[in-house]
């Protein structure tokens, strides 16, 4: 698929490409500690590695990977994508047969370096994303996975309307190298317009807090 960019008010999510293996190793080496549940390449050789198995996804048309960059400083600040998306086979005549957009996908690879923690980045970030694949790819399904150990990640999921669907067992290589269970949680096409009511209130507190610490 064409590479896309995504403009938010405190992060732009930008193709990712190895010009930016240079920030994005210094973004993850912040604190490696944040990452014992999620695949975050280590050292320049991971990152490099990381971003060109991206790409090479990306021009196999089955993920879309971004590196999340901050606004206010412009620092790359930590990496997410699309991946898994499918194109269903419908038959001839069906109003969604002959699409080239991806009828259900995944969101993941998504961490942030240490200064963007608690911060509006991921929000904003599965805000655009979100709305990218149900408005503009007007996908049936977004599906998110998350290492059952990791209960950071799984509270944040469903502070954004995420809903469990259950467990699936032995389902990916962990971050430290065993066959993970994953909890899985999807959002559909029906419940988008909650799931973005809930999430431009997140960012409307953010902006409010924001603008009381600088004295906007």
């Amino acid at each position: 698929m064409e590479p896309i960019t995504l403009i938010g008010r405190y992060i732009n999510l930008v193709p990712l490409d190895r010009s930016h293996a240079e920030a994005l190793h210094a973004a993850a080496a912040a604190d490696p500690s944040l990452y014992e549940w999620s695949a975050v390449p280590r050292g320049k050789d991971a990152v490099e590695a990381y971003i060109a198995r991206a790409i090479a996804w990306r021009e196999a048309g089955t993920a879309v990977p971004f590196a999340t960059v901050r606004r206010s400083d412009g620092a790359i600040i930590g990496s997410t994508r699309f991946f898994d998306m499918e194109r269903w086979g419908w038959p001839p005549g069906h109003a969604r047969q002959g699409r080239a957009d991806p009828d259900v996908c995944e969101i993941g690879y998504t961490w942030l370096t240490k200064s963007a923690i608690r911060t509006a980045a991921n929000t904003e970030a599965k805000f655009l994303m979100l709305q990218h694949a149900f408005e503009s790819w007007q996908v049936l399904r977004v599906c998110l996975h998350t290492d059952a150990r990791n209960q950071r990640s799984q509270a944040a999921i469903e502070r954004i309307g995420g809903k469990f669907e259950g467990v699936l067992r032995a389902h990916r290589m962990a971050a430290d190298f065993i066959a993970r269970n994953s909890y899985r949680y999807s959002i559909i096409a029906a419940e988008w317009p909650a799931v973005k009511a809930r999430l431009v209130s997140r960012l409307a507190c953010a902006s409010t807090e924001l603008s009381q610490k600088t004295g906007e």
